[in-house]
């Protein structure tokens, strides 16, 4: 039986949708882990982050933990629940401030300290990245507006 011009056709379509998918199943499960934008310090804990696995950790600074020594700076981001210290090496930005929301880019050290390569702070008064915000109010620390 010989297939007629429309049947190849279909064929076609149908072999390259199925084609598509599959790429697009793989990258998924790929990139299931960086997709989300932060972890909190308690996700972090929970799903044991690998050492050296480039992540961002999200919450607030906690109060009287900023400690700076010349380029060196040591903070403590909670999220009600848990917390996780930082170090970082480099002038962090003008708005970082203790009790207020960061994300810290950077990766998980052997003896549970974060390492931060990049430090990024509220740029005004009324803004919180809505990923952190939507955490912290869950966790009944943090009852700011929206985002």
């Amino acid at each position: 039986m010989a297939w007629t011009r429309k049947q190849k056709r279909l064929g076609v379509i149908a072999g390259l949708g199925l084609v598509l998918a599959l790429a697009a199943g793989l990258i998924l499960t790929a990139l299931r882990d960086q997709i989300v934008f932060f972890y909190s310090p308690t996700e972090i804990a929970e799903n044991g982050v690998a050492n050296g696995t480039p992540i961002r950790l999200g919450g607030l600074v906690m109060d009287g933990s900023w400690e700076q020594n010349g380029e060196t700076n040591v903070f403590v981001v909670h999220d009600g629940e848990s917390q996780m210290t930082a170090l970082f090496n480099g002038i962090l930005p003008d708005l970082f401030r203790e009790g207020q929301g960061v994300v810290a880019e950077g990766s998980m050290q052997p003896d549970g300290t974060f390492l931060a390569t990049n430090v990024l702070a509220k740029h005004d008064e009324t803004y919180m990245p809505r990923e952190v915000a939507d955490t912290l109010r869950n966790e009944g620390v943090w009852q700011g507006e929206g985002s």
